[in-house]
């Protein structure tokens, strides 16, 4: 913070302000616009974008087709740099305006499901597939703990680090030093551990791995060298097992809009479309 600033007595909204997101951040909630939201022939629609909160949800999905069970769906991409999240119908799913969201039309009446550890815990339940093997409090305790920690990596220093207007020395080094203490605490559980919940590949691991795996990766943040993401070994053996799953890379492209074309693909509605639908197929096809 500039030594400049006091904060005033009452804080205002300066649209002016706000850095790379200034456009659609806001302080207050409900729709901008009337739009109403896709839906396809599937039982599960999931209107989202593979920020790591959506890619916890499609490597879910895609887990679960993998293992045989009737999970399938279609996946809507909710472009979030053009306030789509903003939608009449989408807010109706998800009144926080956040990305991911679900409707369930499995049963007799829809249901919304929002926040990405809700929709985990409610299709693991659902199908009776990536819970712990006995220890759930284990596994609901990492969960949990992957959603209180990771606004610390991404709205804390991947904000300050790679998206806000200037390079400011002290977020920077707080939020960096309370990430390489996360990362310290998945390496050290990591260590005898070959899964975050006993011995059995959780939903737990898929929503730490969306991102702590992908920041020891080097997909995150361009931050790879500066966290020295290679001395956490066991945390990176543990992502590379992940990330070698067919279902996770998958996972990894569905409602993808950024990134190398063949592994875009925007719209999900079958199996088929990972081989016929990616971006670099339909800007071949366009030519």
């Amino acid at each position: 913070m500039p030594d400049t600033y006091t904060p005033p007595k009452v804080w205002t909204w300066d649209t002016e302000s706000g850095g790379q997101f200034a456009s659609i951040n806001r302080p207050i909630a409900g729709p901008t616009h009337d739009k109403e939201l896709p839906v396809g022939k599937h039982p599960f629609q999931l209107y989202s974008l593979a920020t790591p909160n959506g890619v916890k949800v499609t490597v879910l999905f895609e887990e679960l087709l993998a293992a045989g069970h009737a999970a399938e769906y279609d996946a809507w991409i909710i472009r979030i740099g053009d306030g789509e999240q903003f939608g009449s119908g989408f807010v109706e799913v998800n009144p926080n305006s956040k990305i991911p969201a679900l409707m369930d039309r499995s049963g007799a009446k829809p249901v919304r499901v929002f926040e990405s550890a809700a929709i985990m815990l409610h299709l693991a339940e659902k199908f009776g597939a990536f819970l712990s093997d006995g220890d759930r409090p284990e596994m609901l305790s990492w969960l949990f703990w992957q959603m209180g920690s990771a606004p610390y990596l991404g709205g804390g220093f991947g904000h300050f680090y790679t998206y806000a207007p200037e390079k400011w020395e002290y977020p920077i080094n707080r939020f960096a030093m309370e990430v390489k203490r996360q990362l310290d605490v998945l390496d050290r559980h990591l260590a005898d551990h070959e899964w975050m919940a006993g011995g059995t590949y959780t939903i737990a691991d898929m929503a730490i791995w969306a991102w702590y795996g992908q920041l020891v990766l080097g997909r995150q943040y361009n931050a790879a060298e500066f966290l020295d993401v290679a001395s956490y070994k066991n945390v990176v053996a543990w992502a590379e097992r992940i990330d070698a799953r067919p279902a996770v890379q998958r996972g990894r492209m569905v409602n993808r809009a950024f990134g190398e074309p063949h592994m875009q693909l925007h719209e999900r509605h079958d199996a088929s479309d990972f081989e016929t639908k990616t971006q670099d197929k339909l800007e071949s096809a366009a030519e």
